[in-house]
């Protein structure tokens, strides 16, 4: 699946990924490959972008929104810090 996170500055992440876990308003969940068409509020917390089964990276997110569409999640977020 194709993963992009966007801030208001700048594109913050492109490229191909096996899942990502999210802080949503009403709690965390998981968008995997393949997932159905969504959109979903995000809150503050912390996202993690599942590169394939054994590696990932961790931001800090500020809140904002994703888009699932055609095996792209699109991630907007007001602001967001690599941990």
């Amino acid at each position: 699946m194709l993963l992009e996170i966007l801030t208001p500055e700048r594109k913050l992440y492109t490229g191909e990924v096996y899942g990502v876990q999210l802080p949503g308003t009403d709690g965390s969940f998981e968008v995997l490959d393949r997932h159905a068409p969504l959109i979903a509020a995000l809150g503050k917390g912390k996202m993690k972008v599942l590169k394939d089964k054994s590696h990932s990276e961790q931001y800090t997110i500020e809140g904002g929104f994703v888009e699932v569409l055609n095996n792209k999640a699109t991630v907007l977020v007001e602001g967001a810090t690599a941990l």
